[in-house]
């Protein structure tokens, strides 16, 4: 019955998901494309065994790397699919998997949609990436007899007590787990009082993303073109943060210092430049190439190239965290060897962002005044950043080896 009026409520709410779907792609044409694919239709199809990948988007899409390998180099007759719920995320597949995977959009979570995705794909295994929950596509699962597990699982303690709150809709989802790979004990202790069973520690499959090596190079490149200036990174900032950075920048010591900002969001890239040109700050948009050395701020409106970012900048702040947003992941800074500085709100990413601190990875700053200090004194003092770049680089190859644990998780359940 729970369940029943959850799909009420959701039919119910379906013209405004429309609406807001239509809104988005007034600012991004790529939502309106695959349309039919949030229906349940599809065109595309295997005659192999299937694995199902559920990534939401650009960073559970990359995350899922590791991950995609393992699965096709243990289960080579399978054919794999990637679903994903945003063009970004789409993209960043296609640029990551090539025509090794079929990609399509998850249907939106009602019964006729659902179930038309599983007649048309009829997956042996699903893997849903970090916390992805949907009540009747993990119902219709579970009566089909379809495992479904999550990977990469993490679950924050708002997140846990809201899915409390939601009673036994989100315990029935969790109940009808196959399993859950969790990032950390933490994640593991409250999955568990969610009903999930077995959950296994992995750890985060970021750390055993691979570095692509033509994105270092670009970095390299970026880094001898601009020369000796120092370079810090405001990294996947979020609305209303830019402004903050912007105090911090102002007081930054080093005349002749680069701010690389890269907004976390395409569709804001134009809002920041916005911002940028108000207060006459002398800008040059990576689209329309490198910076000259007038410029003061120069504008990341790309997308998939924060691994050449990292490795160009002296130092990273990683956006997200100096609002209450829960901060952005700090692996892949970590992995370039960028020291790296975080605001007070990280609890999306808790356990990465202490263990980073405890090593000596990463600073914690409160606002953008401290933001200010620790930009001055990391940029004051080149010993400072290679003792933190050095143990970026430790804390990133010792947190490595996800892949291979939640692969055991896999095979232990035998239905693949």
């Amino acid at each position: 019955m729970i369940r029943f009026l959850y799909t009420l409520l959701f039919y119910a709410a379906l013209p405004l998901i429309w609406l807001r779907l239509y809104r988005k792609g007034r600012q991004q044409p790529e939502y309106f494309e695959h349309t039919d694919e949030r229906r349940g239709l599809y065109t595309r199809t295997s005659d192999r065994p299937l694995i199902w990948i559920h990534a939401v988007s650009v960073g559970e899409t990359r995350a899922a790397e590791p991950l995609v390998k393992a699965l096709q180099a243990q289960y080579p007759d399978h054919q794999l699919l990637i679903t994903g719920m945003t063009p970004t995320g789409r993209e960043a597949g296609q640029k990551v998997y090539g025509n090794s995977v079929l990609q399509a959009y998850l249907p939106y979570d009602t019964p006729g949609a659902v179930r038309r995705f599983l007649d048309h794909f009829q997956p042996r295994l699903g893997l849903l990436m970090e916390t992805e929950i949907w009540p009747n596509l993990l119902a219709i699962c579970q009566q089909r007899k379809i495992p479904v597990v999550l990977a990469n699982a993490r679950l924050s303690i708002d997140s846990a007590q809201g899915y409390q709150r939601a009673g036994r809709l989100a315990a029935r989802a969790f109940e009808s787990l196959a399993g859950a790979a969790a990032q950390t004990e933490l994640d593991a202790q409250r999955l568990r009082l969610l009903g999930v069973s077995p959950v296994l520690v992995c750890g985060n499959l970021k750390f055993d993303v691979p570095l692509p090596a033509e994105m270092q190079e670009l970095g390299r490149q970026w880094r001898q073109a601009i020369g000796d200036r120092l370079v810090w990174l405001a990294a996947s900032t979020r609305e209303g943060e830019e402004e903050l950075v912007l105090v911090a920048w102002n007081r930054v010591a080093t005349p002749d210092a680069l701010l690389l900002l890269v907004p976390r969001h395409p569709q804001r890239f134009d809002e920041v430049a916005g911002l940028l040109a108000r207060q006459q700050l002398p800008t040059q948009r990576r689209s329309s190439g490198l910076p000259t050395k007038e410029t003061r701020v120069w504008l990341g409106d790309s997308m998939g190239e924060m691994v050449a970012y990292y490795t160009l900048s002296d130092l990273a702040f990683i956006g997200g965290s100096l609002l209450p947003l829960g901060g952005q992941n700090l692996i892949e800074a970590a992995a370039c060897g960028c020291p790296i500085l975080v605001g007070p709100h990280t609890f999306n990413f808790e356990q990465a962002t202490e263990d980073a601190i405890a090593c000596g990875a990463a600073r914690r700053v409160s606002d953008p005044a401290e933001l200010a200090d620790g930009v001055n004194t990391l940029l004051a003092n080149k010993e400072d950043r290679q003792a933190m770049r050095q143990a970026a680089l430790t804390f990133a190859a010792a947190h490595a080896g996800a892949a291979a644990r939640t692969m055991q998780l896999i095979r232990n359940l035998g239905s693949v």
